[in-house]
């Protein structure tokens, strides 16, 4: 493993790092292989706490900061697990915590920060409107103590492994708000009563094992006390939680962009061709050293986005610079280890063709690139909006 500095966050890494060292590489690998989930990996975080850490104590939680969280998602892809199997259940709940009742607060947190209650989906994405939000068609109509929700949702991820799902319908005609953020309100999904009801799972095959799928609602029918704070402000309260999924989605790469170097500095100075450890070349060695530093760089902007977030400050800006920053990063050193370890790069048995899948991913996801250069070009520059 690459030499790094203990930090202040270093008892965090042993602890998560420690846990990790029970699911090896040969146990990834077989989920991946199988398309399974990996309930036993997501069952030992939940019970060591880990995934509670964003859940005040008093809730059952670790009540810890977000920067804290974040070296528990950069750890699990480190050690060569893919924190995407879980991490929902650390940030969706940052939209009950904030803007939830009391009574929600007590009834649905102690029960995720146990597990008892997985809460990994958010239902936000549809087939026809993509990123621009505003325009879901998804709709949720109001009949005396219940509400009911008609339309489309679509990539919405691990249904089949959680409890509850936190919706995003508009509850007032785009037509009628006076601007378009407005008329949309966040719902608390009972899954597993939905699909008994009116929720119809297709799962999407796709090329990383990522559980995700679309879902269609005819006339589900849930309770008017499963809202989340008022109607028609769940926009705002959507965009409340991005900053921190952002954040920790960059974690996650940046755990991504170290576990390349590990394996492809340790690959190359042991593989030797022509007399030599091909890793003497400077073609080899220049772009790993340049994924390193990329890596580097992008943790530090996480930790700015973190230090803000923790503080109640605007982050916006550091989140998704820290995102983007991180998936360029670790999608180098993906390409330098793949590169670097030749044909054996696309055997299962180097892990590495897996781990280069799965941060492909966020390239995309959980906002594009170009969605990112948009908004630094808008927010930043004081560029023209483009869209």
């Amino acid at each position: 493993m690459i030499k790094q500095a203990p930090d202040q966050y270093q008892e965090i890494r042993d602890a998560v790092r420690a846990l990790c060292a029970q699911f090896p590489d040969e146990y990834h690998r077989q989920i991946d292989h199988e398309r399974a989930y990996p309930e036993a990996f997501v069952d030992a975080l939940t019970q060591a706490g880990w995934l509670a850490a964003l859940i005040p104590a008093e809730y059952g939680g670790s009540g810890l900061g977000l920067a804290e969280a974040s070296v528990i998602m950069e750890e699990i892809n480190r050690s060569g697990g893919n924190s995407g199997a879980c991490h929902g259940q650390m940030y969706n709940m940052g939209t009950l915590l904030r803007h939830g009742s009391q009574a929600q607060k007590e009834l649905y947190l102690p029960k995720i920060a146990s597990g008892e209650w997985r809460l990994q989906s958010m239902g936000v994405t549809e087939p026809t409107t993509g990123t621009d939000t505003t325009k879901i068609k998804t709709t949720a109509v109001k009949k005396g103590d219940r509400y009911v929700i008609n339309g489309q949702k679509v990539w919405i991820s691990r249904v089949q492994h959680s409890e509850w799902m936190i919706l995003l319908a508009r509850t007032t005609p785009l037509a009628e708000v006076s601007k378009k953020s407005e008329g949309m309100s966040i719902f608390m999904v009972d899954l597993r009563e939905a699909e008994k009801s009116g929720m119809v799972v297709r799962p999407i095959q796709n090329m990383v094992n990522h559980e995700t799928n679309e879902l269609f609602f005819d006339n589900l029918e849930i309770p008017a006390e499963n809202l989340i704070g008022q109607e028609g402000q769940g926009f705002k309260y959507i965009l409340d939680g991005l900053n921190a999924e952002r954040t920790l989605i960059a974690a996650e790469c940046i755990g991504d962009g170290y576990w390349f170097l590990d394996r492809v500095t340790k690959y190359v100075s042991e593989r030797v061709v022509f007399g030599r450890p091909i890793g003497q070349n400077q073609g080899v060695q220049f772009p790993i050293a340049d994924a390193y530093i990329e890596v580097e760089a992008a943790n530090l902007m996480r930790y700015k986005a973190c230090e803000l977030f923790d503080a109640n400050q605007p982050c916006g800006a550091q989140a998704n610079m820290a995102k983007y920053l991180a998936a360029k990063a670790s999608w180098e050193a993906a390409n330098a280890c793949i590169q670097f370890h030749g044909g054996f790069g696309f055997a299962h048995e180097y892990d590495v063709e897996r781990k280069f899948r799965e941060t492909r991913l966020y390239q995309v996801a959980p906002i594009s690139t170009n969605l990112i250069y948009s908004y630094v070009a808008e927010h930043l520059l004081g560029l023209p909006r483009s869209f």
